[in-house]
Order: C-alpha cells, then sequence, then structure tokens
C-alpha cells in the first residue's frame, strides 16, 4: 500500500502541518541509529523537495554528530486521527549554525523558540505515504512546555555551557559542530 513520490504534494504539506509531532532518523557508519520525536511548530516544508526543522536543545545532539558523516535522513509523520496515514520524507540534510550566513533568513521562516541549536536544512529526493491503519487513534492535547521554561531559565550563557558540556559529542563519540554556536557565545 506503499506509494513513492518524488516531491511533496500540496496535500502532503497540509497534512504535515497539521501534525503535532514528527520523528527523525539518522545514523553514522559505525553508530548507534538514532530515532528522535520532535513537536513544537519546528518545520517547515519550503518547497517540493525542501524542508526546514529547528532542533532545540534537548539531552543528546545525535542528528548533528551523524550528519557530519552521512548526510542520510528520514523524517516521518503518521496521523493519530481521523486520516489513516503515514508519510515520510528521504534524503540529505545539512547542519546550520548562528556563526552561518544563511542562519537570519532561516530563523525568519519559524518562531523564535528558547533554546534554538541548529537547523537542519533538509533536500528530499523521495516521498512515501503508506496507510496507517495500524496506528492508534489519540488526542495531543497540548504540548509539553518544560522544554521551553528550562531554555528560557538557563539564558543564553546557560546554554551554552550546557551545549559545551552535553552535546559536544555524540553516544558514540561523535563530535557534533556545535563549536560554531560556542564561538557565537563568547
Amino acid at each position: 500500500m506503499a506509494k513513492p513520490f518524488d516531491s511533496f504534494s500540496d496535500d502532503q504539506r497540509s497534512f504535515v502541518s497539521e501534525q503535532p509531532i514528527f520523528f527523525v532518523a539518522t545514523s553514522a557508519p559505525e553508530s548507534h541509529i538514532n530515532l528522535s520525536p520532535k513537536g513544537m511548530d519546528s518545520l517547515r516544508i519550503l518547497g517540493p523537495r525542501q524542508l526546514i526543522w529547528l532542533n532545540v536543545t534537548g539531552s543528546g545532539n545525535e542528528t548533528a554528530a551523524h550528519l557530519q558523516q552521512d548526510a542520510r535522513m528520514t523524517i516521518m509523520w503518521c496521523s493519530f486521527g481521523a486520516r489513516p496515514l503515514i508519510l515520510r520524507a528521504y534524503g540529505t540534510a545539512r547542519c546550520l549554525h548562528k556563526t552561518d550566513a544563511d542562519w537570519p533568513m532561516v530563523a525568519a521562516l519559524l518562531p523564535d523558540l528558547p533554546g534554538a541549536r541548529q537547523f537542519f536544512d533538509m533536500s528530499v529526493d523521495l516521498v512515501q505515504t503508506s496507510c496507517g491503519f495500524a496506528v492508534p487513534f489519540m488526542d495531543a492535547a497540548r504540548e509539553r512546555p518544560v522544554l521551553r521554561d528550562w531554555a528560557i531559565q538557563k539564558g543564553a550563557s546557560g546554554l551554552a555551557s550546557y551545549w559545551d558540556e552535553r552535546n559536544r559529542t555524540s553516544i558514540d563519540g561523535l563530535p557534533t559542530g556545535i563549536d560554531a554556536n560556542l564561538r557565537t557565545s563568547e
């Protein structure tokens, strides 16, 4: 029942904008595969084959580390509501830090979320739908405020310290590139 597409359709873009959560998967050679849920208003489809998402500060920084080794990324959305659908986007991505020239342009496309760490700019080469018939019905009551509140409380210098202490390497010891953001915090 899976159907491949070479780009996002208008209907698929609409579906994505309605989902309160998406999942990101990356890996590097000889590393653990990372699969992370993402929420907040942190993703935009910019065109038929391009999307961006904002990575806010969290416990790890696996995606950034993996992309330095292997640019492949998969993003998945699934409906927990009336429309049974799973949508995946496959492609390659690059990481943008605050020191990159295109950071201000990309940052203007999304809300200014506390703890903004990196953007990921993804070139999509395959969009695939599948049925989602086994995905349960669930309600998204509201966003959790915990991460937002934590980042606000930390402030810019606290976030920089956290990046320095906890986000320099992946769980496999791969560098994440967060040093670029630390240079802007000095």
